[in-house]
């Protein structure tokens, strides 16, 4: 070694940051969110501020799957397979990607859509975890499908529901319970409250959604799809009129 030679040590490594709970602005966010049900910007920003180790917990479950693992390993974009629009409209009539097809284009809503929506509050990293929270973000309207929850207030607050029991991210049960608490105020009396608890039994019921593998599942009938799942009905939504339905969170 010359008198010149320097060793210069390498960087300690930087890890993955533990994200602490953010009460205040999930409140914020929670108050925003309950005056207007389509500010969809507010709902990443709560579980920005909830998700806590869940994300990660998720993914590290995930990993213990095989199927999970296969995927993990292969890191698929769920948004740039579902905006192929041209390969949905291929897929059988009746199918989970065909019924999901109509899901969307009824109701104006595009995976990259929300992909716009949550860089607003969402940092980009390349990192497994990251593609895991991306990956619950995609399959949002394929978890609707599903379901069988619309897009109303009441829909999104049963999914919402059905999402913690699914994902245990506090963000979730954050906004149910606000919804919960925010339907008591609307104008005609529906059991909603039923109806979001009635979520919850069904996340509680179903299959893992985050394990499963949705490209192989879009080309299916949809009856069969929910059959896998276990998804079982649910009675208390269905008996809501669906005219009352976007009443279940009022606004003001």
């Amino acid at each position: 070694m010359t008198a010149q030679t320097r060793i210069v040590a390498a960087p300690e490594p930087e890890f993955l940051p533990i994200p602490r709970l953010e009460w205040g602005a999930a409140w914020r966010a929670l108050q925003r969110l309950l005056r207007d049900k389509d500010d969809t910007a507010e709902v990443f920003e709560i579980m920005r501020a909830l998700n806590g180790k869940s994300t990660r917990k998720g993914y590290y479950k995930l990993l213990r799957t095989t199927q999970g693992g296969r995927m993990a390993y292969q890191r698929e974009e769920l948004a740039e397979r579902l905006s192929d629009r041209a390969w949905l409209a291929t897929l059988p009539a009746g199918s989970l990607g065909a019924v999901y097809r109509d899901f969307t284009d009824d109701g104006g809503v595009t995976p990259m859509g929300l992909v716009e929506v949550s860089g607003q509050t969402m940092i980009g990293l390349e990192h497994p975890v990251a593609w895991y929270g991306r990956r619950i973000r995609d399959a949002h309207d394929l978890w609707h499908v599903t379901t069988g929850y619309g897009l109303d207030s009441l829909g999104e607050a049963c999914l919402v529901s059905f999402s913690y029991a699914q994902t245990r991210s506090l963000g979730w049960a954050f906004i149910a319970v606000g919804a919960a608490f925010k339907s008591r105020k609307a104008p005609v009396r529906q059991p909603y409250v039923a109806a979001i608890r009635e979520g919850y039994r069904r996340g509680k019921a179903a299959r893992w959604m985050p394990a499963q593998d949705w490209m192989a599942l879009l080309p299916l009938p949809i009856e069969d799809v929910r059959a896998r799942l276990g998804l079982t009905p649910s009675p208390i939504y269905e008996s809501i009129p669906v005219q009352f339905r976007g009443d279940a969170v009022p606004k003001g």
